[in-house]
């Protein structure tokens, strides 16, 4: 276990802003964790626990607490056959080479969500997906520290009560109680089946693409995320900044008869709801490429805020405000901001989960 005091959070986050964290730990091996919150609660500090920071945004005023970060790595196959592969990866390793080995194996369920930032212990708490995958169509368990019990506990997928972006690990009264020491997944030999999601398709019908194994989809999904996707890694940014916006059947309806672009949710020939793309919003109100308060929409992708040269969460905080009020007053629609923010009031933090 590793600590350091008085820690910029600007350089633990992507989005590149925030003061100093009172301290950071380490997590290297499994017996860190209760350690870890020993140290906090003899320090009498709140805790936030962190994986890549890819997802997560910090105040100017930074936190007087400690930040707990996830650096537990390996990846283990339990069992693998010609029909089946069960495995398991430790929440520091990064998501993408977890799909790296599965597609590697020809084995699908996540290859869609292939170049996602961040880390497999934080895949659960957002219930991460892309390209018409999640996670929750793969999870089987999450090894994980509960904090209010003190103790390993294993959570099956219907314990952690996977949604879009809204899961038990943040939200709710077990936000933040959980810490994910590891993540098991199972997936199958199979391929990825059409209608797929529309810049999927569209970049399968330009390219004239007909074999969608993993390892094909794989490369599809990159080289759309490569060219519209900064990497965080280089560009300051936190990825999809807002989410996109679920509607019921109607509310399907209702779009269509605006016009507006609507990715359907059909169960054999059902229409049960549908995803309207975020993007497509910021973009129609003239946005896209705007820059405001140092922060610019990405020209690429509407859904990327990048910290072109925002002095710090104030300014972003401005842009973000700009952004959710003019796609309310031209659509009704109001955004929700995609990355969890580290609180500054120390007294909010009991269960606080980034």
């Amino acid at each position: 276990m590793k600590i350091r005091e008085n820690v910029l959070l600007a350089s633990l986050t992507t989005m590149r802003i925030g003061g100093d964290a009172r301290y950071v730990v380490e997590l290297t091996q499994k017996t860190d964790i209760p350690e870890a919150l020993d140290f906090a609660l003899v320090q009498s500090l709140p805790v936030w626990l962190m994986g890549g920071g890819a997802n997560t945004l910090a105040h100017d005023e930074g936190f007087e607490g400690v930040v707990i970060l996830n650096k537990l790595t390996g990846i283990e196959v339990l069992s693998e056959n010609e029909e089946r592969l069960k495995v398991r990866a430790m929440g520091g390793v990064a998501w993408d080479d977890l799909v790296d080995l599965a597609c590697r194996k020809g084995f699908s369920g996540i290859e869609a969500m292939s170049a996602i930032p961040g880390t497999v212990g934080a895949a659960p708490v957002q219930n991460i997906g892309a390209y018409g995958q999640d996670l929750a169509q793969v999870v089987v368990s999450v090894e994980a520290y509960d904090r209010d019990k003190h103790e390993f506990v294993t959570l099956t997928n219907p314990e952690m009560n996977l949604g879009y972006r809204h899961t038990r690990f943040n939200y709710g009264e077990d936000a933040g109680r959980f810490l994910v020491v590891s993540v098991t997944l199972e997936l199958k030999k199979q391929r990825m089946q059409p209608p797929f999601y529309n810049s999927l398709q569209r970049y399968i019908d330009e390219h004239g693409e007909t074999d969608f194994a993993p390892q094909n989809i794989r490369r599809m999904v990159m080289a759309i995320r490569s060219g519209k996707l900064p990497d965080p890694t280089e560009v300051p940014s936190a990825g999809s900044f807002f989410k996109n916006i679920y509607v019921d059947k109607a509310g399907v309806l209702a779009a269509e008869e605006r016009s507006i672009p609507v990715w359907r949710d059909e169960k054999d020939g059902v229409l049960r709801g549908g995803k309207i793309n975020g993007g497509w919003l910021i973009e129609a109100c003239g946005l896209k490429g705007r820059k405001l308060h140092g922060y610019r929409i990405s020209e690429k992708a509407a859904l990327v805020l990048i910290n072109e040269d925002g002095v710090g969460y104030e300014e972003l905080d401005l842009a973000r405000k700009e952004i959710i009020e003019t796609v309310r007053r031209k659509f009704g629609f109001t955004l929700e901001q995609e990355p969890v923010e580290i609180p500054v009031r120390a007294d909010f933090v009991r269960r606080a989960q980034g």
